[in-house]
């Protein structure tokens, strides 16, 4: 990533800018709904904005069973295959039991709120790739690129 950066940053001249995050919450003491704001803004735009994001609090979905019945014309994940195509089966990557442990709370969420669905497709297998976030979250992909 960081050669990515220095060759857009020298092709355009343009550097991205570096802005301190601030979380905020929108939601109560009782159910949090926490957002992150730049801290470049005056006090007086910081609370508009926190005011203007209140009023359209349930513009935004903050968590799985926020969004029921999703139309998935819209949101369906699938992979194009080219007929003929010989198919892949990736090698397992061994992932650190208390890392599958957050793995497996987040799939259990997204299954629940009827995200996900068995598919039975042995002959392709991807792996899944975890990438650690702030706070001790992390973000669940998949890698597909073979």
């Amino acid at each position: 990533m960081g050669i990515h950066k220095i060759n857009r940053t020298a092709r355009t001249g343009l550097e991205a800018a570096k802005e301190e995050l601030e979380t905020i919450n929108v939601g109560n003491e009782e159910i949090k709904k926490e957002l992150k704001i730049g801290t470049l803004i005056t006090p007086e735009e910081k609370e508009e904005l926190i005011a203007l994001l209140r009023d359209y609090i349930d513009v935004c979905a903050w968590s799985y069973e926020d969004i029921p019945g999703l139309d998935t014309d819209i949101v369906v994940h699938r992979i194009p295959l080219v007929e003929g195509c010989k198919s892949i089966k990736q090698k397992l990557r061994r992932t650190h039991p208390e890392v599958l442990i957050k793995v497996k709370a987040k799939i259990e969420k997204q299954w629940n709120a009827a995200f996900l669905e068995v598919v039975k497709y042995s002959q392709w297998v991807s792996n899944i790739v975890v990438v650690p976030k702030k706070e001790g979250k992390i973000r669940v992909y998949v890698d597909f690129r073979d």
